[in-house]
């Protein structure tokens, strides 16, 4: 006489289906010592909501004619979610992010606002989700609905790619030490400022603004460099040109 499923909330809430021989008219269906409500009985099966319970209990089906062998039913608790990371991300979606927490070994579905996500268990304490478009930038709440009910209480925040509309002034000495005013748009998060391949020091004075210390180029000599905005929401580029100093 198979269950299924054979887990469920520890708030009960679950539908089950039980199914084998001589089920018609069930008077009664037990969880351990609790009564499940009936929904659905014929001569094969018995569709019951599961009332709350915690741990392993045995479940029968009484009828007319007895009562059934007993079966197992697993109670869940609801899951609890200590963080996630990446805890922002582009809002085109596609990047992954991995949630911490117990509980989650049944998860099913993870919500990112009102879309939902598929996830990747990896064990108890940890699953990962590729993160689904959002309808725009800001924070959206994250919940986890497990076989034990759903978990709320992170947030992931949603950020448009950067945009660069100028450098000023667009050159300096191969030396650096050029202080370089990048304008563009969603500039705040930004995470890494690169001539080339050479880290720079910035400071992002606004959303729309950063200012930024060019480095020496790494041979000394003048010549073409790639500037690269790193932010939460992605990356940015624009061109910048290191010249030779006087010589006299």
């Amino acid at each position: 006489m198979p269950i299924s499923p054979n887990q469920g909330s520890t708030g009960g809430g679950t539908t089950v289906v039980i199914t084998g021989t001589g089920l018609a008219g069930a008077t009664s269906v037990h969880f351990g010592s609790k009564t499940a409500t009936i929904t659905g009985n014929t001569p094969t099966s018995v569709t019951v909501t599961s009332p709350s319970g915690s741990g392993v209990v045995p479940v029968t089906v009484t009828t007319p004619g007895g009562t059934s062998n007993p079966l197992s039913f697993y109670y869940i608790g609801a899951p609890f979610k200590s963080n996630l990371s990446p805890i922002a991300g582009v809002t085109a979606g596609g990047n992954t992010v991995t949630i911490n927490g117990t509980g989650l070994s049944t998860a099913s579905q993870v919500h990112f606002g009102s879309v939902v996500a598929t996830p990747t268990v990896i064990n108890d304490g940890q699953l990962t989700v590729t993160v689904p478009p959002g309808t725009g930038p800001g924070p959206v709440s994250v919940s986890v609905t497990t076989g034990g009910g759903t978990n709320n209480g992170l947030t992931y925040t949603y950020v448009d790619a950067p945009t660069i509309d100028s450098l000023n002034p667009n050159s300096g000495p191969s030396s650096g030490g050029t202080v370089v005013t990048v304008t563009g748009t969603n500039l705040g998060t930004t995470q890494s400022v690169t001539f080339g391949a050479v880290p720079a020091a910035f400071t992002a004075t606004s959303d729309t603004s950063l200012s930024v210390l060019a480095p020496p180029t790494p041979d000394g000599l003048p010549g073409p460099a790639t500037v690269t905005v790193t932010t939460s929401g992605g990356t940015a580029t624009a061109g910048f040109t290191y010249i030779s100093g006087p010589n006299i």
